[in-house]
């Protein structure tokens, strides 16, 4: 059963019993996914990490270059 289909089963029976039907599916992805980055933000500084920045000192120290700053521009 496809997503889809899913969610039309789930409509119907919520407009039969007389509830609220639920949302369409992939309708909060982008929540989701800010609510995620966030809770790994969250992670990063309780566990004394730098909370910004990793993923990109990372991959400089792996091709072997400096980060460079950011212009005021």
């Amino acid at each position: 059963m496809s997503i889809t289909q899913q969610h039309a089963l789930d409509t119907y029976r919520a407009l039969h019993l007389g509830q609220t039907p639920p949302p369409p599916p992939g309708s909060h992805d982008w929540r989701t996914a800010r609510e995620l980055r966030g809770h790994r933000r969250f992670r990063a500084v309780v566990t004394g990490r730098p909370a910004r920045g990793r993923v990109r000192r990372a991959l400089g120290r792996l091709v072997g270059t400096r980060p460079r700053s950011r212009s005021a521009c």
